[in-house]
Order: structure tokens, then C-alpha cells, then sequence
């Protein structure tokens, strides 16, 4: 029987969604059927489980499966023994305190003797420990927004993203404590022939998130302002530079990481480039 390799999701939610979405992209075709709890790709040799994403870290050191993609704050939460091998740079949120709107707050002491409901009593153990801070941590596994408004705490750590949680609960966020993202994660007892096919399968992933952070530009330069442009391009190695049918210009073309891609192209116009031409990048193999 041909060796596949496990990987745990998240079994739904936006986690589930954008991590089926990234192997999609790694051209892995799952045969996903409604309420599965495990599938099987059709042209990789991979199975995905789909799992609760405070049991991953378990299943992982218990070897049931061989990697994982979750959140980072789970792992930091329940597997900092677990090793990050990518960042994958969705689902991002950040793990917060948070007190009622007509509270007065001045720093986490304030936290001092008080009630924090919360999924992630580890992550406030922690945090509160370093701030020399002693509080009353109650667990709660679910919706840990209304425990303020029934007298069960005097706060909350939760995740945040939007805010809107919070607002439409009459909390508002007063200390972040760590932000987060989707990560993936390996088993320690993965065998060798699933790290080759671990080693395949992350490279498709790094060739995809390169191609998300990028832009490839195309650009008409005077061939006396070229030295100046090409100074100007981080490119993969060096630009590509073509002669144009017009005597003395040039087709200059580059790849551009998109954060800081305006400073760019503002200072390319401003040494001569004209004709931009900006195309998103599918894929980038490096």
C-alpha cells in the first residue's frame, strides 16, 4: 500500500476553509465529501483529517497524524513542545484581555485579584505570571464573551480579529497578549519516507505563499535612466531587460514584493519608468 501522508485541519471554520484552499492551490485535489472526518487526495499521496484544533497538538505527538495546520495560538496554548516548519500567513487574529466599556483600565495590573474567563488558561497563566500579576482564571470552553455580563468575571481573554465580538457584548479589548496566524507543524515521530513527501509538499506551499506576497512588473525605461531603475528593483536574482523596437528604450521586467510595492513604483516614475504594467503572481518556484 502506497504511504500517505496525515494531515490534521481545523473540521470548519475559516481556519478549515483557508487551509483546504491553500492545498488546492498546492494543486492537491481532495475528494471531500459533507460531514467526512477523513479524506483522500486524488493526485498526492496525502489524507486529511479533520479535527477539533484543541485536539491537534495531541494527535500530533501521539503520531496519529504526521502534520498539521492550525493556529498558533493553539500550539503556543497546548503544543509549545511542537515544531513550526512554515508560516502560512492567513487566519491571523490576536489573543486578548478584555474588560466591560464602562470600566476604567490603566494597565494589567488592574487584573490584579480579579476574574478572567477564558479557553486559553495557559496563555493568561503565562502572560499575568510575567507581569507579576495574580488573577482568578476560569475555564470556560465555548463562548467566553458574556461571562462579564452574568457576574461570572470581571474580564475575558479571547481571540480577537474583526472587534465585533467584543463591541456587540460591550467589551472592548485592553491588552494584547500574543498575535497569531496559521502555521504548519510537524509530528516528532513523522517517519522518513513522510518527510520526502513532507519536503514535496512544503515546497508547493513556500512556491504558492511566495506568489501571494508578490507582483511582477513590466515597464518601459529610457536606456539612459536603466542603471537607475535596475538599482531600484529587488528582483528574484536580477531583471529581466529587453530591448524595445523603439531605438534607446528598454522592456525592464521584475517581480516586487507587494508590501512595500508603491514606494517602488513611485520612485521607478520618478527615475524614468513609464508604461507600468502590474500582474498578479500565481505561483512563484524558486
Amino acid at each position: 500500500m502506497k504511504t500517505k501522508i496525515r494531515i490534521a485541519v481545523q473540521k470548519s471554520g475559516r481556519l478549515n476553509q483557508e487551509s483546504l484552499q491553500l492545498l488546492k492551490d498546492c494543486g492537491v485535489s481532495i475528494e471531500n465529501g459533507k460531514d467526512q472526518l477523513k479524506a483522500t487526495a486524488r493526485n498526492f499521496p496525502l489524507e486529511v483529517f479533520y479535527l477539533r484544533n484543541g485536539d491537534i497538538p495531541q494527535y500530533l505527538r501521539d503520531g496519529v497524524v504526521d502534520i498539521a495546520i492550525l493556529g498558533e495560538n493553539t500550539l503556543i496554548e497546548k503544543g509549545t513542545d511542537l515544531d513550526i516548519i512554515e508560516r502560512l500567513g492567513f487566519s491571523k487574529c490576536k489573543v486578548s484581555l478584555a474588560i466591560p466599556k464602562g470600566v476604567a483600565y490603566n494597565n494589567v495590573s488592574d487584573f490584579q485579584g480579579k476574574r478572567i474567563a477564558t479557553s486559553y488558561p495557559n496563555t493568561v497563566k503565562n502572560y499575568l505570571k510575567k507581569n507579576n500579576v495574580q488573577a482568578d482564571i476560569h475555564v470556560i470552553n465555548g463562548s467566553v464573551e458574556i461571562a462579564p455580563n452574568i457576574g461570572l468575571a470581571d474580564g475575558i481573554c479571547d481571540i480577537v480579529s474583526s472587534g465585533s465580538t467584543l463591541f456587540k457584548n460591550n467589551l472592548k479589548e485592553v491588552e494584547v497578549m500574543l498575535t497569531s496566524e496559521a502555521v504548519l507543524t510537524v509530528s516528532p515521530t513523522i517517519s522518513s519516507e513522510r518527510k520526502g513527501i513532507l519536503e514535496k509538499l512544503q515546497f508547493r506551499m513556500q512556491s504558492v505563499l511566495k506568489g501571494q506576497t508578490s507582483k511582477y512588473v513590466l515597464m518601459n525605461v529610457p536606456d539612459t535612466k536603466l542603471n537607475d531603475v535596475i538599482a531600484m528593483l529587488p528582483g528574484m536574482r536580477s531583471p529581466t531587460v529587453l530591448p524595445l523596437a523603439q531605438e534607446g528604450w528598454s522592456s525592464v521586467h521584475s517581480v516586487i514584493n507587494k508590501n512595500s510595492f508603491w514606494d517602488v513604483i513611485d520612485n521607478l516614475k520618478t527615475a524614468g519608468a513609464e508604461g507600468i504594467l502590474v500582474c498578479p503572481i500565481e505561483k512563484m518556484v524558486l
